[in-house]
């Protein structure tokens, strides 16, 4: 942890000098529909363009704000945006603006633009906001010498402002911008589909109901068929894939199997721009007329304004109506409305938001008048910068495709993710029946190590419904390898995982007991039930056991057999992966709870909140949830600090604290000394701030692993697994001779995870040099170099690595770049 006296890097000196003693101002602005996280976004280039020595001014109502001028447009001061990271929605205003699309509506916004010196936009809204900003950039040499002529500008004036420089921040819920895996309140709006689905879900076991849920996506399905996936949805209709002919029969066997199998409730999801395969996309005027028709639920999602082959709108009730009438069964439908744009930001918003902030002011500073307009992206775990026109004519062109009924193409233009979603969605869903299954007569064993991850369970569903699809017979290991000795082993089926998917913990069991003292037995136990094949989920323990069983092929061939690892741990510790099933929940969880410890200390004096977090000596829970929850300090393992600088970070906050800050956060990793504990920090602080603040403490134990798993630890658990039994089956086939399966190699135990962009099938004896052993962690952790990030918007003095900045990508390289091993976040 370093102090306000910290040098900063050479990168940012340069940063800082290119700005010393200039006038650079930046303003930003919210447009179009609002999006949570829009507020993270507004506070990090608040922030973190005071920090480089800009002026940052604030344009409230959007565009409209920027053709009014006057009181609209507000320079930024640091205090101005404490305490809006929780907010959803924006806290600076957003309208639409018919006087921007006028040549005089724009000449008037550049007359106020420069009048405050501003010549840097930072544009956080959909494809209309940042078209119009590129358009405004364009034109803004003809609108000068336009403003010259009617006096209201002289040449100093138009020289000293001869460009503009903009760059987008995409905010919007339904991730229907091309050139980014997320947009900004993507995340949060699945949060607030998954809280519906998982509270229906008990209504409708109670009395074996079906239920209808319309979503938004008006011209994108992507929050349906994440949803759908997220809650193991019985059907979903999207308008990028619609349903081929004969759906109706279809999805009626579909629905009447799944409740002949014991099943108490089906979900349908709707995008509300579903269509059919037969039609083009329905008008808008349309969809709004219609969506005032809906009622509501079994669970079935579909796009509002979905029509049929006949001409006919697919509307909520329509599907209602048809499940009644020939099945009978009792439905209801649920449509979510703007409930999925409101409610507070997800944690995953809130640092996808300050990260983009961040990385747009730099990119404003580096921009040039041949710099073309840029969109901050996120692509795997990398903010990017992508030319602004290049997607938003990628996204034009997936309308283009499906207007022309070129749904495979449409599918194939909303990029990997979105791509890998749908598979992954029909490969899940859809049991073939026993006549058309393949058999492989393989064995695949599935078993949870170590302690319990949210997003686990979601994991060996995925597992056992991919292996069956494969033609494999799936076995479940009860109470990892504890149970795998005493051979609690027994055939899982495909309906046995039905609704597994929103379950917390491990329904399998799970504990941390290693391999090695018992392989004898464990090998009889593989012999006895012919395994052949391991999948293995779970956290560091897992890691261990792979390696153990890697090593124990030397004394026995019963672990000659393709292994594979999947991380789930709260503590995103796993060498070999940047993400670990569960991880964002657990996140979530403390950020919501920093939230409400935060608020408790409304209309009291300063306070400062000490909270203490799980996670081993890895930091990765601090340090991101401090990002998320605004923490002044996070302390880790991996970054020493000693008494002097715990005594710098008090003085810090004791400066702040004089201003008009009332709260403070600071977070402490469980392990990140052994002598500097939390009561010992809390003591230091208490003493240190007596007359300026008071102190409060927090140790928030193993409420972290708890709860309902997060969208993202669904989806990502969900794939993930698939993509480990893809890899069980080609090494199954790789390595069958002679009536056997006999695999040695390196190749053949690994551990799967996600490094930067892809994911990544690495021999778990390889990653032994990634590895610090003694601690539990991996020896280089990506997420570090975000630390800056927390510490730059809590206003100290920190070096920002920009190694990666400044360079631009590609839209259509980005899309022919093999999918095959991607699987966006």
């Amino acid at each position: 942890m370093h102090s306000a006296s910290e040098d900063v890097s050479q990168s940012d000196k340069k940063l800082l000098e290119d700005l010393s003693g200039s006038d650079k101002a930046i303003g930003v602005l919210t447009s179009g529909g609002d999006a949570q996280g829009m507020n993270a976004a507004v506070r990090a280039v608040v922030r973190m363009g005071i920090y480089v020595g800009a002026k940052v001014y604030f344009i409230h109502e959007g565009y409209q704000g920027m053709v009014d001028g006057g009181k609209n447009i507000v320079e930024a001061n640091w205090q101005d945006v404490s305490s809006i990271l929780q907010v959803g929605g924006t806290v600076i205003g957003s309208a639409r603006c018919k006087e921007f699309r006028t040549r005089e509506g724009r000449l008037r916004a550049a007359n106020n633009l420069i009048q405050h010196g501003i010549t840097n936009l930072c544009v956080i809204g959909g494809d209309g906001s940042l078209t119009g900003a590129n358009f405004f950039r364009e034109e803004w040499q003809g609108l000068l010498q336009e403003l010259i002529q009617q006096g209201k500008i002289d040449k100093a004036a138009a020289q000293k402002y001869s460009h503009l420089n903009i760059v987008g921040m995409v905010g919007s819920i339904d991730n229907d911008f091309c050139g980014t895996d997320m947009t900004i309140g993507t995340d949060s709006a699945l949060h607030r589909i998954i809280e519906v689905v998982d509270a229906i879900m008990t209504t409708a076991q109670s009395h074996q109901r079906t239920f209808v849920l319309e979503v938004m996506g008006r011209h994108c399905g992507y929050l349906a068929l994440v949803s759908a996936l997220a809650c193991g949805a019985d059907w979903v209709f999207i308008p990028e894939s619609p349903p081929a002919d004969g759906w109706e029969d279809q999805m009626c066997q579909k629905l009447s199997e799944s409740r002949s199998r014991g099943t108490r409730l089906n979900i349908i999801i709707v995008a509300e721009g579903a269509i059919d395969r037969h039609r083009k996309a329905i008008p808008s005027s349309f969809v709004k007329d219609n969506r005032a028709r809906k009622k509501r639920l079994n669970i079935i999602i579909i796009s509002e304004g979905a029509i049929d082959c006949n001409n006919k709108p697919i509307t909520s009730d329509m599907i209602k109506d048809l499940v009644v009438k020939r099945l009978g069964f009792d439905t209801r439908v649920t449509i979510l409305g703007h409930v999925q744009r409101g409610g507070t930001p997800s944690a995953f918003d809130r640092i996808l938001a300050s990260r983009m902030g961040v990385e747009a002011v730099v990119a404003l500073l580096e921009a040039s008048p041949e710099t073309p307009a840029c969109v901050v992206s996120l692509s795997g775990n990398q903010a990017i910068r992508v030319p602004l026109m290049e997607c938003v004519q990628m996204t034009q062109e997936v309308q283009k495709a499906m207007d022309e009924g070129k749904f495979d193409s449409a599918v194939k233009l909303r990029g990997r993710s979105f791509e890998n979603n749908l598979k992954t969605y029909k490969l899940l869903v859809h049991k073939k029946p026993d006549n058309e299954q393949t058999h492989s007569n393989f064995n695949v064993a599935v078993l949870n190590v170590g302690a319990p991850a949210a997003g686990m369970n979601a994991a060996v569903r995925s597992a056992v419904r991919t292996g069956i699809t494969q033609g494999h017979t799936m076995f479940a290991v009860a109470d990892g390898f504890e149970g795998f000795i005493k051979g609690q082993i027994k055939e899982i089926k495909w309906s046995d995982v039905g609704g597994w998917t929103g379950q917390g913990g491990s329904l399998l069991g799970t504990k941390r007991t290693l391999p090695a003292k018992d392989a004898e037995a464990i090998a009889e136990q593989i012999r006895l039930h012919n395994i052949n094949a391991l999948l293995l989920i779970g956290g560091f323990e897992a890691y261990l056991g792979l390696l153990e069983l890697s090593a124990a092929r030397a004394k026995y061939d019963e672990f000659c057999i393709p292994m594979v690892m999947v991380p789930a741990t709260v503590s995103n510790n796993v060498p070999g992966s940047d993400f670990s099933i569960g991880a964002d929940t657990a996140l979530n969880a403390i950020t919501d709870t920093c939230d409400r410890i935060k608020q408790s200390a409304s209309g009291t004096k300063r306070r400062v909140f000490i909270i203490e977090t799980m996670g081993g000596y890895c930091g990765y829970l601090a340090s991101m949830s401090g990002l998320s929850a605004g923490a002044d300090v996070a302390y880790i393992f991996e970054e020493k600090f000693d008494i002097r600088e715990l005594q710098s970070n008090v003085e810090h906050l004791t400066e702040k604290m004089k201003t008009n800050i009332q709260r403070g956060l600071v977070l402490r990793n469980e392990n990140c000394n052994e002598n500097y504990t939390t009561d010992f920090i809390y003591q230091l602080y208490s003493e240190e701030g007596k007359g300026v603040f008071d102190c409060r403490k927090n140790v928030l134990g193993h409420m972290q692993q708890g709860g309902s798993p997060s969208p993202f630890d669904r989806n990502f658990g969900t794939k993930i697994s698939a993509k480990a039994m893809q890899w069980i089956t080609n090494k199954l086939t790789e390595t069958y001779r002679q009536g056997r399966v006999f695999a040695n190699s390196a190749d053949s135990a690994c551990v799967l995870g996600m490094r930067r962009r892809t994911l990544v099938f690495q021999p778990v004896t390889e990653l032994q040099d990634e590895t610090d052993f003694k601690h539990r962690i991996p020896k280089e952790q990506w997420w570090l170099k975000l630390r800056p990030l927390m510490k730059i918007l809590a206003k100290y003095k920190a070096s920002l690595d920009v190694s990666d900045a400044g360079q631009m990508e590609h839209v259509n390289r980005r899309l022919t770049q093999d999918s095959h091993h991607f699987i966006a976040i």
